[in-house]
Parts: structure tokens; sequence; C-alpha cells
């Protein structure tokens, strides 16, 4: 089985996979809309039990690739469901030229899941270019690369590169504060996030979080505030 339920009407898919030679895995996110239309945040690669599952739950209407990162498996989804509204992040169009994405997102949630989600666009991290989302039903934030938490990875590599970049609990790394330099903008983006107080994060790198979701966004990025 491929999907696992993560919380009321929201599932994750995990799967393996290397950038710059470490094991960081990456996790897809569905979201079953009030329609009963499902969302794709940040695509895993698809074969036919994921399929299958997928078509067990409802029908797959938007495809998202939230980050400047989160975007390899996105023209298999395209040609799979040509028929679902393929989105991304600011700036993925340039880079990603051979993919035909409807609409590039920004701060505000589109009129197709305005009632069932929340949206950010992280552009502080601009190395990113994220678009966070909250599902208000289940109070779960979903993000790509806002949240890293390698601390307890199976892979002793990765739990060693963890330490040597300070992720030593589900949080950040030292790299942030080099790259986010515009803090107002970070403190106003993240305090949005925040006000959505939510309880889960459904993140793409290492083990998501279940519960205080809420306290565990606040500590990792204390350094902003």
């Amino acid at each position: 089985m491929s999907l696992e339920v993560f919380a009321e009407d929201v599932w994750t898919v995990t799967r393996p996979q290397r950038f710059l030679g470490v094991e960081c895995g990456t996790r897809m996110t569905v979201v079953r809309l009030a329609s009963g239309d499902l969302f794709v945040h940040s695509p895993v690669p698809l074969d036919d039990a994921l399929a299958a599952e997928l078509q067990a739950l409802g029908e797959v209407r938007v495809i998202l690739a939230p980050s400047l990162f989160h975007h390899l498996s996105v023209p298999q989804w395209a040609a799979a469901y040509p028929k679902a509204l393929l989105t991304c992040c600011p700036g993925l169009v340039r880079k990603r030229p051979d993919v035909h994405f409807h609409r590039a997102l920004g701060d505000a949630p589109e009129p197709e899941w305005q009632h069932d989600l929340e949206q950010v666009h992280f552009s502080a991290r601009t190395m990113e270019s994220e678009i966070v989302l909250f599902h208000g039903k289940s109070r779960t934030l979903i993000c790509a690369d806002a949240i890293f938490n390698f601390s307890t990875h199976a892979s002793r590599l990765t739990r060693v590169v963890a330490r040597l970049l300070g992720n030593t609990t589900p949080g950040v790394t030292w790299l942030e504060p080099l790259m986010m330099r515009d803090k107002p903008k970070a403190r106003a983006q993240l305090d949005r996030m925040l006000a959505w107080d939510p309880v889960r994060l459904a993140i793409a790198h290492g083990e998501p979080v279940r519960s205080e979701g809420k306290r565990v966004l606040a500590e990792a990025y204390a350094w902003i505030r």
C-alpha cells in the first residue's frame, strides 16, 4: 500500500530520494476537497498501484509542484491526468519550460480550492519560492522544504549530515539565515502560517509532525523574531 492516512481527507506517500548523494526521502500529500476531487501536492513517481489507490479516493483535479526543487515527477502526472489543473510555485515556469503549467500560484488560494485550503507564497525562502498550504478541516500545514526533520532518519549518514547542518529537531538548518535575508518579509509570511494554528505538519523530508505543529513551526523560525 502506497497511501497512508495522515488526517481526515489527507493522505501521504513516501518514497526514497537522494540529494547530493544523501538519502533525504520525499513525501507527497493528497487532500480530498469537499467536492470529492483530489489535490496532489509535490507528486512522487507514479506507478499503477498508486494510480489505482488514488482512483478509489476520487479524481485527480489539481497537481502542484510547490517549490523550485519539487517538480521531477510532474511530467509523468501531467501525462497520466491530462484533465488535471497543473500548478506550480512562482519561478518554476521559467525553470521547466518543457512543462505546460496552467497557473503559477501566489498568496491567495484559487477558486477551485479556496473553501478547503489556505496558502502562502513563502517567497522569503528565495531558493525554493515555496507555496505552503493549510487544510483547515484537519488543521494540517502542508509544505515541501519549509521544515526538515532528519534527526531521526533511518540512514546514519543522513543523521550525521543533519547534525552538521543543525537539524537536530524538526525545523530548519543553519542555511536558512544565509538564504532568507529579508527578515520582515519572512516574519510576515510566518505569522500568517502561525495564525492558522496548525496541529500537524505534512512535510516532504523526514518524519512528519503529528502534534503541536504550531509550536514546532514557531521554534523552527524563532531566529527571525
